[in-house]
């Protein structure tokens, strides 16, 4: 009996050791690439409504299909976010390890709009871009986290990240502000809530179940099962976010054309640029120049608007990266209400803007 009560204990003990080293690693990180350097932005966002140069760079001078334009894109976009993707990465593999699977399972696996709302607040730190917070809803969901927390956390990184709005309201107007929080509330707590219905006999599942089993998996040590979690996440993460960013880069000026002053705030150029948001991959605020530049050329305020809401969003190389950890009919869910989305709000945005 003491034997058992002391390894309960133990247990209990490492336990604690192991998610206070994750919280450790996790503010360390975030504090060092977003919030200190948010903070930073932010002032240069309020002294001079401005965060910087366009990561597309001036849409008159768009060309033709070229690898070379999409080795260029790769090299600036990898820059912005390279060391915000190893982050996501350590993260994504570290919550299999060191956090207590029963514990993730009781407040975030279970379909209830209350596990979603969790996951949705659960993103409000960490400021990610939608590939950057992919791993660690990849993390998530192999911890059997249910799809609509998982969901809220990857799609609140983007869409509510603090900071990113901050910066709207200096650089853009508190017209985009509210936008992107109204619609970005929609997307992280509605959809993803929504998206439960679309996983097959989810009221089924029986998180008691769950967590026995978890308990008897949960075998070998520490740098074992992280090295495994590491190493499978890597292989299929990196090379798919390679090649799916060098084919957003190569075919970008087809999905943003420069348009005429007559087609600039139409609903056709609405929805054309709502579609090719959501399928564009960006570092974290980059809409926002992106945004300010096009409107200087002439955009309207309802592709602006779209825009505002699908770039940051999601993108075809996120949506690949948590292929395998999502059912397909809830990624094409996402996808089309991120589109629609976009398109309520750049149909809003033709009046307001």
């Amino acid at each position: 009996m003491n034997h058992s009560l002391q390894s309960r204990s133990s247990r209990s003990k490492r336990t604690i050791v192991y998610v206070l080293l994750f919280l450790l690693i996790a503010v360390a990180g975030l504090a060092y690439l977003k919030w200190v350097p948010y903070y930073s932005k932010s002032m240069l966002a309020v002294n001079t409504h401005s965060i910087g140069d366009s990561i597309l760079g001036d849409p008159s001078g768009a060309g033709s299909f070229s690898w070379d334009a999409a080795w260029s894109y790769a090299l600036v976009y990898f820059n912005s976010v390279w060391k915000a993707a190893v982050l996501g990465i350590l993260l994504g593999s570290l919550l299999q390890v060191l956090l207590p699977a029963n514990w993730l399972l009781r407040v975030l696996g279970k379909t209830s709009f209350g596990s979603t709302a969790i996951g949705g607040l659960s993103s409000l730190p960490g400021m990610m871009c939608t590939c950057c917070a992919a791993p660690v809803a990849v993390g998530m969901r192999k911890k059997n986290v249910s799809v609509g927390a998982s969901l809220a956390f990857w799609l609140g990184n983007p869409t509510l990240n603090p900071a990113t709005l901050i910066f709207i309201t200096f650089v853009l107007s508190w017209k985009f502000t509210l936008l992107r929080l109204l619609f970005g509330i929609v997307l992280t707590f509605g959809v993803s809530y929504l998206a439960n219905r679309f996983v097959p006999n989810a009221k089924q599942v029986d998180i008691d179940e769950i967590m026995k089993k978890t308990e008897v998996k949960e075998t070998g040590s520490f740098m074992s099962r992280w090295m495994k979690s590491l190493g499978s996440m890597m292989l299929y993460i990196i090379p798919a976010y390679i090649l799916s960013v060098l084919l957003m880069g190569a075919v970008r000026v087809w999905l943003f054309p420069h348009v005429s002053e007559v087609s600039a705030n139409t609903i056709f150029t609405i929805i054309l640029f709502a579609i090719a948001g959501m399928l564009f991959v960006i570092p974290t605020a980059a809409e926002i120049p992106i945004i300010q530049t096009f409107m200087s050329f002439g955009l309207g305020g309802g592709p602006a608007a779209a825009l505002l809401i699908t770039l940051p969003s999601i993108s075809l190389p996120s949506l690949l990266l948590v292929a395998r950890s999502f059912p397909k009919r809830v990624l094409f869910f996402v996808a089309g209400s991120v589109v629609l989305l976009g398109i309520l709000s750049g149909v809003i945005g033709m009046y307001i803007l």
